[in-house]
């Protein structure tokens, strides 16, 4: 049996490209770590901002609250509930739009953090929102619904600046070039140039491309629908003349 000094006289050159190749795979390793941190690194400090603007309006809420007090509660809630409603209505821009939320994914992927958050903040201000403006609540039940819709428009914010900044970054390159094709078929599906059918036709397509990549809920299905189910004016009728 050879001894541990002849293995070693026999076979010492296997040492280095056993350690070339070893030195690449800890690199690459150590690559892949490094950027996993900095998209750590990057959700932490997009959190941490959002936490100092909601403090910032939290103090902003509380430094108003002697101003506020002198107004009516109906006039406070009817300011508040045009402010929850505003949110809303640009949430809904984009949950509706598929046009947009090709454009933004992030804004309807609740595995976002920022996105999550958002959706919290949402719930919240929309479960502590009175029934009416002329509902009576306690000063306690007006100052926490305040500051939940504080929360929800920073959260917005800070969720749509997010969405805006990384696109569509988090996709694989094939599944970019499935969007980019989804966003060119959806162009077809809503010109109304297009024949009836050559739009049909687009919609389908669109829908199969963003299969597993974006969620489409029922009302922007039905929104994109009744886009794509737009009839040309028939052939030989044209408006009267003025």
């Amino acid at each position: 049996m050879e001894t541990f000094a002849e293995l070693w006289q026999n076979y010492w050159w296997l040492v280095f490209p056993l350690g070339a190749g070893t030195i690449a795979l800890v690199g690459k390793v150590s690559s892949a770590s490094e950027r996993a941190s900095k998209r750590r690194h990057q959700q932490r400090l997009e959190i941490m901002r959002a936490k100092s603007e909601l403090k910032a309006v939290s103090t902003g809420a509380t430094q108003n609250a002697s101003t506020a007090s002198a107004e009516s509660q109906a006039t406070q809630l009817a300011r508040l509930f045009a402010a929850h409603d505003a949110v809303t209505a640009r949430w809904l821009d984009y949950e509706l739009d598929v046009a947009k939320l090709i454009a933004f994914p992030a804004m309807s992927d609740g595995r976002q953090p920022l996105t999550a958050a958002f959706l919290r903040a949402q719930r919240i201000a929309d479960g502590l929102r009175p029934p009416s403006p002329k509902a009576r609540i306690t000063p306690d039940e007006l100052t926490e619904y305040r500051n939940a819709v504080a929360d929800y428009e920073v959260a917005f914010d800070v969720a749509e600046r997010d969405a805006r900044r990384v696109k569509d970054s988090a996709f694989t390159d094939a599944e970019r070039k499935r969007l980019d094709k989804a966003k060119q078929l959806l162009t077809i599906a809503i010109d109304q140039a297009a024949t009836p059918a050559e739009r049909q036709v687009a919609y389908r397509r669109v829908r199969e491309e963003l299969d597993g990549l974006i969620s489409l809920s029922d009302d922007a299905v039905e929104v994109l629908e009744s886009k794509v189910a737009l009839e040309l004016p028939a052939p030989g009728i044209h408006p009267p003349a003025p």
